[in-house]
């Protein structure tokens, strides 16, 4: 298990987020490359339909891009999600969890946030990752191994 190194994020609704958690309760990371384009919105709408359930087992879900606060509260209220999003313009917390990789788009290489998901214990400890993720069924599989826990 890797050990997440200590950091304080901001987030929507005012939230300083502690990573790892102070409140005692797993952290679900999903790091997405963009607010409001298909797969990250159906992502996000999937955490949304699962969130109580998340709740109901000591956990707490955030997901991360490298967008503003503001592009954040346009995207939550669009689409009505009920779990705040944090904003990492720097990359300090892409860049702890290694998700800023090379990518191609139409024959182009840039460097960007690989679809990555996290599980961090109270404890700081990384639990369980899935890099590279497919939309389709993740927030399931998310939900199944934090119940599995």
């Amino acid at each position: 298990m890797n050990k997440v190194k200590p950091i304080t994020c901001i987030a929507t609704s005012d939230l300083e987020v502690q990573i790892p958690d102070d409140q005692g309760r797993n952290i679900v990371l999903y790091f997405y490359p963009k607010d409001d384009t298909p797969g990250c919105t159906t992502e996000g709408q999937d955490f949304t339909r699962l969130n109580q359930q998340f709740i109901d087992h000591n956990s707490v879900v955030y997901g991360v891009s490298r967008e503003s606060i503001a592009s954040h509260n346009k995207f939550i209220c669009k689409y009505d999600f009920n779990f705040d999003l944090i904003s990492d313009p720097d990359e300090v917390l892409c860049n702890q969890f290694a998700v800023i990789q090379l990518k191609k788009l139409y024959g182009k290489e840039y460097m960007g946030i690989v679809r990555s998901t996290f599980i961090v214990s109270p404890e700081g400890n990384t639990l369980k990752h899935w890099e590279n993720v497919r939309v389709k069924g993740h927030a399931e599989e998310v939900l199944e191994t934090i119940k599995a826990l």
